[in-house]
């Protein structure tokens, strides 16, 4: 029986050899594959080993052919039966960015890959312990009974710690504003909090509102630099102990307040109001009853800056609303709940329901560098990473940080600020041109 088992993992081990070096002559990329018995196979001449996929045992494969899914190969990669060694997606996509892999698949030997492939049909499937998907109901709609305290709970409540370990010292886990593309992440995370605060014009003595307020960065930044009295509202735990930590350090109590709040039970009029990276977690169905809360919210003339990430719009709603893959792997084991509207619903809807709109930005590059910076940061901070959180957890956000970058670099998803301002008869109010921003 032994002797059985042990020539079943020999052909699989002989299978995997003869697949790899087929492929690496075809693709002839600066990577590499180990195998689950230790032994490292270049997928190109110029591979040297520093950049390693391992393979934890030939049950792996086993599960990845009888399930070819990307949620699949997510559960393989958070358990580490997959696993990368020596960077991230990010060096994986340098690295294959001069390997010829447009039209792989054709170009592979069919008959070598079924005869390879073969003998990783049978016998068990690689199972993970557990999966890491979001395991509660994501609802779509506010009527249906949509949880978002849960939902935005499963993000943000990870760990204080573990935030930051990549992020600035302002906490700031939206896209920075880079004045050079060689600013540190630091000094371009300032200059979105100023940009936001000039977008908005905000005045000494004015009443701010920062919907999804985070860890208090904006709104402590706001009422030090412009006077105005800010409250900000969040569904993190977390998140709510941090800012008051600090607007107390900060000495803020008179003029910032935050709340643990759902913004649809917020009541009050304000002058301004900013929703930076909350509109993701809205929900699509939900778009309506939000801009009608923000419109309800802000006194006439009252400006909103709206700042979101989006993804191109498609021929028809339906197809728009059929996530890819990818999209729906990020949406299950990182953002439940959230969906990304295009700009061009986002402007349609705020016109719908009683803004007037002024100006649209988009930030899709600014984020490519943002994230890629978070990345790099938490991959340097990987060993503490995984003391807060877990090595599954540090393996997702990994994933998920190297891929989002990657996807507002090839313009895959995108990020727009949008300025609009309560409608009303008569004059904006805003100055004539935008140079004053700018300069």
């Amino acid at each position: 029986m032994a002797t059985h088992e042990a020539e079943g993992v020999d052909k699989r081990l002989e299978a995997a050899r003869r697949l790899l070096r087929h492929v690496g002559d075809r693709l002839g990329a600066d990577l590499s594959v180990r195998l689950w018995n230790g032994e490292t196979i270049p997928l190109g001449p110029k591979a040297n080993g520093d950049l390693v996929f391992s393979i934890a045992a030939p049950e792996v494969v086993t599960r990845l052919l009888r399930s070819p899914r990307l949620t699949t190969l997510v559960e393989l990669l958070a358990a580490g039966d997959i696993d990368l060694h020596g960077g991230t997606l990010l060096d994986v996509a340098a690295r294959r960015g001069e390997a010829n892999t447009k039209g792989l698949l054709k170009r592979l030997d069919k008959g070598l890959l079924a005869r390879s492939l073969l003998p990783f049909l049978f016998g068990p499937a690689r199972q993970p312990a557990r999966s890491y998907a979001y395991q509660g109901a994501q609802i779509d709609k506010d009527s249906a009974g949509r949880d978002n305290k849960a939902l935005v709970q499963f993000h943000y409540d990870l760990s204080n710690a573990f935030y930051g370990l990549f992020l600035d010292p302002e906490m700031q886990y939206s896209c920075a504003y880079f004045p050079r593309w060689d600013a540190s992440l630091e000094e371009a995370q300032k200059a979105k909090l100023d940009m936001i605060c000039r977008k908005l014009r905000l005045k000494e003595g004015e009443r701010f509102l920062d919907i999804g307020c985070g860890w208090g960065g904006l709104v402590c930044h706001a009422a030090q630099h412009y006077g105005v009295t800010a409250h900000g509202v969040t569904l993190s735990e977390a998140q709510l102990a941090f800012a008051r930590e600090k607007i107390a350090r900060l000495g803020l109590q008179d003029r910032v307040t935050v709340e643990l709040k759902d913004y649809r039970e917020l009541t009050g009029t304000f002058d301004k109001i900013a929703s930076i990276g909350m509109f993701e977690h809205v929900g699509l169905d939900n778009h309506g009853a939000y801009f009608t809360k923000m419109r309800e919210l802000l006194r006439p003339r009252g400006l909103l800056l709206n700042h979101a990430i989006t993804r191109p719009a498609k021929k028809s709603a339906r197809a728009f609303r059929k996530k890819r893959p990818e999209y729906a792997a990020i949406v299950n084991y990182i953002f439940p709940g959230s969906e990304l509207d295009h700009i061009g619903g986002t402007v349609t809807s705020l016109e719908r329901y009683g803004f007037e709109v002024h100006d649209v930005e988009a930030w899709r590059e600014h984020y490519a560098r943002t994230t890629q910076l978070w990345c790099e940061r938490l991959y340097a901070n990987r060993e503490a990473a995984e003391r807060e959180v877990g090595p599954a957890k540090t393996r997702l956000w990994l994933l998920y940080l190297a891929g989002v970058s990657l996807g507002f670099e090839r313009g895959t998803i995108g990020i727009f600020q949008t300025l609009a301002s309560r409608r009303a008869k008569g004059p904006s109010g805003l100055p004539p041109t935008r140079e004053d921003l700018y300069r």
